[in-house]
């Protein structure tokens, strides 16, 4: 059942791209929908692009594992994302819409140089295609029952680079949209199954995992998840381009106000399921699953076949989404930012590159997904700096802004894969060194133009 609701699915989604291609005659139509997307489609494709294979699969999972404390970790990203956009996106889509922007790169080129979008391409490439990979590693394991985890990787390959192949944003943000409103409600339907699988509903019985701090939500690791998502809005392209498509400053207000409702609900219904799923194991109706990413593709299989078959595709969708909306950010940043190209058909060509280059990742399946999710937002936070410095400062160049670039992704590499924080969270370290290196150079900076 679930192969053909997946290739109706498929089918209307390659129409749409199709259709998309009909209206595509320039990079900018291309890679921004020509500025011309109105307020609702513009929300529910934020909202698909954010919420994806790491809501449904690593949430539900992280939730069952940990507690509430889940729920607090995404409720702070909600939080610093409708603040962040309501102060900056006003901002940046005014400067998008004069000087034409295309890229998050653009954004940078226009206070900094182009050098340092060609940096920015090379570092957002290698935070982004880590996180990209989590889609890929999350449609596998959900179709783990019909094809096995390299072959579910190939599939979610090709489906990614044809879609953003054919259609550009437009299609993108056509499916997102379809996508965004099916996830909801297959985000609903599951707790009320849930609900009726308890013999009890006594939620005491979860113990520690109904406050924070508990055994797994100690401060040091609530802000090591949390910061890097509290700045996401700025810090991810994908995100950040999306500012870029309304077509007017009512339609960016309105998909600001229209995601923050979209991301209370589908959080809090999220959570919530990973919290009766780990009651129904306390009560043994449920198994006790040791790796949290199992904990959705297992609970899929005690679901009626019609709503199992559902969900699993609101999850596929939302995971494609995502893939896409990243898959095509990257290529408009590698066509435009580090080729200095113009056309169509390189952004094409580079979207398939890509997608290439995520699914080998994808294949090694290098960590759980949330926590894959949180390395990659914390590599991305080297840009908070250069990003305020766009809006607040007017001090820092080119030397400054690739010389925090290159630092602020050195130090998290290195203490993801050394671990010495010194019991610090590496967020903190990432934020620390990225701003010092930022005010220093940028005083360097000004000595040196000064003194010649």
């Amino acid at each position: 059942m679930f192969i053909y609701a997946l290739i109706l699915y498929l089918i209307i989604g390659t129409a749409i791209a199709f259709f998309a291609t009909k209206r595509i005659s320039t990079d900018e139509e291309y890679f921004i929908a020509g500025r011309r997307v109105g307020g609702i489609i513009s929300a529910l494709t934020y909202a698909a692009t954010t919420y994806s294979a790491f809501m449904m699969i690593g949430l539900v999972g992280l939730t069952y594992l940990s507690g509430v404390g889940a729920l607090g970790f995404e409720l702070f990203y909600l939080v610093g994302t409708l603040m962040l956009l309501s102060y900056y996106a006003p901002k940046i889509w005014k400067m998008s819409k004069e000087k034409g922007l295309v890229t998050p790169g653009d954004l940078f080129t226009v206070r900094y140089g182009p050098r340092v979008a060609k940096v920015l391409a090379v570092v957002v490439a290698l935070a982004l295609i880590p996180y990209t990979s989590l889609q890929f590693v999350g449609i596998s394991l959900l179709l783990s029952r019909e094809i096995d985890f390299a072959s579910g990787i190939i599939f979610s390959a090709i489906i990614t680079a044809l879609w953003a192949f054919l259609g550009g944003m437009r299609s993108v943000a056509w499916t997102d949209a379809i996508s965004g409103v099916f996830m909801m409600f297959m985000a609903i339907l599951p707790i009320f199954y849930a609900f009726q699988m308890l013999p009890d509903r006594d939620f005491s019985k979860l113990g520690e995992l109904l406050y924070v701090p508990n055994s797994f939500w100690r401060y040091d690791v609530f802000i090591a998840y949390t910061l890097p998502w509290f700045f996401f809005a700025l810090t991810n392209p994908q995100v950040v381009q999306r500012i870029f498509i309304p077509k007017d400053i009512k339609s960016l207000k309105r998909m600001v106000i229209l995601f923050g409702f979209y991301g209370l609900f589908y959080t809090v219904f999220v959570t919530f399921i990973g919290l009766q799923l780990r009651l129904l194991t306390e009560y043994g109706v449920f198994p006790r699953i040791s790796d949290r990413d199992l904990v959705m593709p297992k609970f899929l299989e005690l679901l009626p076949p019609w709503l199992s078959v559902l969900v699993a595709l609101s999850i596929f969708a939302a995971a494609i989404t995502t893939a896409d909306s990243i898959v095509l950010t990257l290529s408009s940043m590698f066509t435009r930012d580090l080729l200095n190209n113009r056309s169509v058909l390189a952004g094409r060509i580079l979207v398939v590159l890509t997608t290439v280059a995520i699914a080998v990742f994808a294949i090694q399946r290098p960590a759980y997904i949330v926590d894959l999710a949180v390395m990659s937002s914390t590599i991305l936070l080297c840009q908070l700096p250069l990003i305020l410095g766009i809006f607040h400062w007017n001090f820092g160049k080119e030397f400054s802004a690739i010389v925090t670039l290159i630092t602020g992704f050195s130090i998290a590499i290195f203490l993801y894969y050394t671990k010495l924080t010194l019991g610090i969270p590496i967020p903190v370290w990432v934020l620390i060194f990225s701003f010092a290196v930022f005010f220093l150079s940028a005083e360097i900076e000004k000595r040196f133009i000064v003194h010649t």
